[in-house]
């Protein structure tokens, strides 16, 4: 019952995007809580059966979730003395292996597929993305889609947003100004993306963060978008040079860098060379 449970529960993660630890006993010495070969799951927020319970579960836990918080990707195998470390009565030895699933790889979701879009999946498909390609013309999508890409043909692109796991990538980068603007009221009402990226101006910015404040979203609401995206020194209209930005920004991004604070100032209405002009290039 429980070797089904963890498997159910892993292909459930790995459908989700959601990163997880395999605990798995590979030796057991004397006396010890379950036999070499038990395994247990450990999410962010769930443990799934069991390698004994008590306080040698309790680390093994806790230990798990470390990797987590670190985004490990390698095998870690650990020794466990349950009696001198742990202060377990049954004074056996266990061996304790923690394989982390899925740490390395990021969900993003991409709205729109024009031609910047075209070049940036190109780009991302090399990275460590599983990507959600969302447009409601089926025919602007290529024949041939890289590996780890999902096509999505919908009518409702803002409908499709509730769908997506948690701690998602965003991209918004539609053929559609009103299109960009409801997209971007849904990623920010879910309240858990990991990047929210939408494609423009600064300019289009001002306009979108005026439009968000009178429908009552807060400034902690609106700094959830980012825009304009990219990497300002990549400079360049030309769809493959904004793709590279784009992708550059992203890296940066899950690699732990602060990004660049790209907020228009006062009577600022300057546009990013970058995204000035562009929305005629995305379609």
């Amino acid at each position: 019952m429980f070797k089904d449970n963890w498997i159910h529960e892993l292909a459930k993660c790995e459908a989700n995007c959601e990163p997880c630890v395999i605990v798995t006993v590979l030796e057991d010495r004397g006396s010890v809580p379950r036999d070499a070969g038990t395994k247990m799951l450990v999410t962010r927020d769930r443990v799934i059966a069991t390698i004994g319970g008590g306080h040698l579960e309790h680390v093994a836990t806790q230990q798990a979730r470390e990797m987590l918080l670190a985004d490990a990707s390698t095998l870690k195998i650990e020794r466990f003395n349950l009696g001198a470390r742990l202060g377990q009565c049954c004074g056996g030895m266990a061996t304790l292996s923690f394989e982390p699933i899925g740490t390395q790889e990021k969900h993003l979701v991409l709205f729109g597929a024009g031609h910047v879009a075209k070049a940036l999946v190109a780009i991302l498909a090399t990275l460590p993305f599983r990507i959600t390609w969302i447009d409601s013309r089926a025919e602007e999508f290529p024949e041939t889609l890289p590996h780890g890409v999902t096509k999505v043909v919908s009518d409702d692109p803002v409908g499709e947003v509730n769908q997506q796991p948690p701690n998602s990538y965003y991209l918004v980068m539609t053929h559609n100004h009103q299109l960009d603007f409801e997209l971007a009221k849904a990623i920010i009402d879910r309240a858990d993306s990991r990047y929210f990226g939408l494609i423009g101006s600064l300019t289009k910015r001002k306009k979108f963060d005026m439009r968000l404040a009178q429908r009552g979203y807060t400034q902690t609401q609106i700094h959830t978008m980012i825009c304009p995206i990219g990497i300002s020194m990549v400079n360049g209209k030309h769809p493959a040079e904004i793709a590279v930005s784009v992708a550059g920004e992203l890296i940066a991004h899950y690699q732990g860098h602060p990004l660049e604070q790209k907020r228009p100032q006062p009577d600022n209405e300057s546009e990013s060379v970058n995204d000035a002009g562009l929305e005629e290039k995305i379609a």
